[in-house]
């Protein structure tokens, strides 16, 4: 029996919004992800397949960021931004993500040290003269983005318990007159190499020093002292480039902060969405892995042979799996992004951990169901289901917020109120 083949005047496949619908969205929402997905489709999917085989990180891919305004997207608009909310950002970056996930991760890195001075500073609490200086420091670098395209990148991890929120961080800076004095290390530092900027966290030195005492300092990339180094050839996320930074004796002038001294660990506990920034490129790679499966077995993808394969009802099962595995992880992502603000309450920061890990979590699982439905042929890197795979399985590795972490924390969350313990057993 010969296998159906494409009728010309077949209806195709139409990928869906990223939002599922638009229904709630605003004008300017609507504008910015159309934006990106317009790139997304033109630019950056083309060349997604060489920069994950070399390792290289997506230059053109920011220029045409750059080009589109978007480098701006968490700039207020009073700095000449285009004052994206968490939920606009969010939506803007899992279309990103859609057409090349590592772009939209390193994105991520960039638009976090946005967000950080921007609007998530807007809601701290500061005296008078700490909003004062901040609004000029601020200045300074919003400047930068808007008016130079310049690049920030948020190096976080160090390996040991900083960046899971458990000690101070080991990078350390020294006040000295104009400014501070880096000495330290961090890996996984996505844009190494690429970044005009680095947002280091760091621990102001001195006795006793805890998690208040964090600092966020941009450091310019080609500072005296600030060296990349390390092999970059991971199992995915190829493109972010997320090789060590080694900082030895690096000045930094005192309008390199980010945010005014202390206030880094009042936005952690006030804020926990900025710890999900992440999350909205795994959506995306959710999505296309849905999106290819969809297209494969409708023969509709761009170059393959017109023979198709949605007849079999093993196949239809599955992608009805996948439809409802897509649609729950959107619905729970779509309703935390909105939920974002300060001081959330406690039924709204246990649903942030279930987002955040759902989202993760079912990315790499729609990947892993799309690969067994589409068979061998989507293992070839000539396809990119392979690679969206790959990247998929990164998500839950991921510090702040890995899915371990989500799993500890909500589990003891729903079971203990604030400071509550249990009495030792004997």
């Amino acid at each position: 029996m010969s296998l159906p083949t494409v009728s010309s005047a077949a209806s195709r496949y139409l990928p869906p919004h990223i939002a599922g619908s638009t229904d709630g969205l605003s004008r300017t929402q609507r504008e910015l992800i159309g934006r990106a997905a317009e790139l997304g489709r033109s630019r950056l999917a083309p060349r997604a397949a060489r920069h994950d085989r070399e390792a290289s990180f997506p230059f053109e891919n920011f220029d045409d960021l750059r080009q589109a305004g978007l480098l701006a997207l968490c700039v207020p608009a009073g700095h000449g931004g285009l004052d994206a909310d968490f939920a606009t950002y969010a939506l803007v970056v899992a279309e990103l993500g859609r057409h090349c996930a590592a772009t939209a991760l390193s994105f991520n890195m960039h638009a976090s040290a946005c967000m950080g001075a921007g609007f998530i500073a807007d809601q701290l609490d500061m005296s008078a003269a700490e909003r004062a200086e901040h609004e000029r420091h601020r200045a300074l670098h919003f400047d930068r983005i808007v008016r130079q395209g310049k690049l920030y990148a948020q190096p976080f991890s160090e390996g040991g318990a900083a960046a899971a929120g458990k000690a101070p961080w080991s990078t350390v800076a020294r006040k000295v007159d104009g400014g501070y004095r880096i000495d330290g290390r961090k890996i996984f530092a996505s844009l190494s190499g690429a970044a005009d900027f680095y947002g280091v966290l760091c621990t102001l030195d001195g006795p006793g020093a805890t998690l208040r005492d964090t600092l966020y300092l941009a450091v310019p990339g080609d500072a005296p002292g600030l060296e990349v180094c390390g092999d970059w050839d991971p199992l995915g996320m190829r493109g972010t480039v997320s090789r060590n930074l080694l900082l030895r004796d690096v000045f930094v002038p005192d309008d390199a902060r980010l945010l005014p001294e202390g206030l880094y660990h009042q936005a952690t506990l006030r804020f926990p969405h900025m710890f999900t920034t992440l999350t909205p490129t795994y959506m995306g790679i959710a999505q296309a892995a849905y999106d290819f499966t969809v297209q494969y077995l409708r023969a509709e993808l761009p170059g393959m042979s017109p023979v198709k394969r949605r007849m079999y009802p093993t196949k239809q099962a599955a992608v009805a799996e996948m439809r409802i595995k897509l649609e729950q992880t959107r619905a729970l992502f779509l309703q935390c992004v909105r939920e974002a603000g300060i001081d959330p309450d406690e039924d709204t920061r246990q649903r942030l951990y279930a987002a955040h890990f759902t989202v993760m979590e079912n990315a790499n699982a729609i990947c892993a169901l799309a690969l067994r439905t589409c068979g061998g042929q989507a293992m070839l890197k000539s396809l990119p289901l392979e690679r969206l795979y790959r990247d998929s399985r990164c998500g839950s590795l991921m510090l702040p917020w890995t899915a371990e972490l989500c799993l500890d924390r909500l589990g003891r969350e729903c079971l203990y109120a604030g400071a509550e313990s249990d009495e030792s057993l004997e």
